[in-house]
């Protein structure tokens, strides 16, 4: 009787396995905006969380409150929110506790969480989670789209016209290059030891 038991509680622990989305991870961005201890601040329309993997000494995301999945979900109704989106942002960027920062204000334009949200990240790129050629084009390249932009576009065009799979791919596996000078590294380690002549 009991080895029936625990076999049957074993085959339950494996469906519940079988049954969680490959891309559950994706989905970690709505866990985080509901976490006291990760949100910097929020109003009616929008949460701002710091990055649970920064890279850069400040890097926040802003996220609407409003179920919108990505870009491709925004249309004309929403320019009013990702400008206030944009302006929370830049507000949060002239803090205080920032003198002395530049930021770059802008969206990945294939990302990789579920939920619409706005990267506010200073240049300094200085962070023990920048690893990869990846994480480095992914705010260095036009891969990373600025705010501005797409709130200009949205209001013009009503939609937002996005890079393709494989136009992304392509930018994500650009040569690196220093983002501040002319500085073309061998790899990751050498530019993060490059990047702190910049501080």
């Amino acid at each position: 009787m009991s080895i029936k038991r625990s076999r049957s509680i074993s085959d339950n622990l494996n469906a519940s396995k079988k049954r969680k989305p490959t891309n559950y991870w994706a989905l970690g961005l709505l866990d985080t905006m509901k976490d006291p201890e990760s949100i910097v601040m929020e109003d009616n329309l929008v949460v701002i969380i710091k990055d649970k993997y920064p890279k850069a000494e400040y890097h926040y995301l802003i996220l609407p409150k409003e179920d919108i999945s990505n870009l491709k979900q925004v249309d004309k109704e929403h320019v009013s929110l990702l400008e206030h989106m944009h302006q929370v942002a830049l507000d949060l960027s002239k803090d205080d506790s920032h003198k002395h920062k530049n930021f770059k204000i802008g969206y990945h334009a294939e990302p990789s969480m579920v939920r619409l949200h706005l990267h506010l990240i200073s240049d300094d790129m200085i962070s023990s989670c920048l690893k990869t050629k990846k994480h480095w084009n992914s705010y260095n390249s036009s891969f990373f789209i600025d705010s501005t932009d797409i709130c200009k576009e949205l209001a013009i065009e009503g939609v937002i016209k996005l890079p393709t799979s494989e136009v992304c791919k392509q930018l994500l596996n650009t040569a690196l290059k220093c983002h501040k000078c002319d500085f073309v590294p061998k790899h990751m380690p050498n530019l993060k030891d490059h990047l702190s002549s910049h501080k």
